[in-house]
């Protein structure tokens, strides 16, 4: 097994690679995989398929590849245990929630900052089986991209049919 380009180089180019894709993505927002539009996840697939050259160095060896996904697994352990360490670093990498609705508003500076229409917060609302902004006390967007919501019980329950 001769690799074209050294070990240490390899395992190098993978933790930059690794570190500065997965800055971009945190920097894209926080959607999940599924709530991915297919813009975002065109560009995602581009993106691997563009770093690749730049992890290993045009040795396209088994060896060379056996080194990369061991690096790239390395380093995504060092990173959650880091996470699990420390909640500063778990902010930088993993985010921090935002508050979306507040006593059944809209937080308009908070939907701007992370591009997410009304429309779309509707969308994702009636997903949940919330039909109205007023039905709800708070609505955060989590770091991992889910929606949690805390029901306004007492406009939830003048809301239902009298049957």
């Amino acid at each position: 097994m001769k690799l074209t380009v050294a070990a240490p180089e390899l395992v190098l180019r993978a933790v930059a690679v690794y570190l500065f894709v997965l800055i971009l993505i945190r920097m894209s927002g926080k959607r999940q995989l599924g709530q991915m539009s297919a813009t975002e996840f065109v560009a995602l697939l581009l993106i691997s398929n563009a770093v690749q050259n730049a992890m290993n160095g045009g040795d396209n060896s088994l060896g060379a590849g056996l080194i990369l996904a061991v690096v790239l697994v390395a380093v995504s352990w060092a990173i959650a245990w880091i996470n699990f360490r420390s909640r500063r670093i778990r902010s930088i990498f993993e985010g921090t929630p935002t508050l979306l609705i507040h006593k059944g508003k809209p937080v308009l500076a908070n939907l701007k900052r992370e591009l997410i229409s009304e429309g779309e917060l509707h969308t994702l609302l009636r997903k949940q089986g919330v039909h109205r902004f007023d039905m709800i006390k708070t609505a955060i967007l989590e770091s991992d991209g889910t929606i949690t919501l805390e029901r306004d019980d007492a406009v939830a329950a003048l809301s239902k049919p009298l049957i």
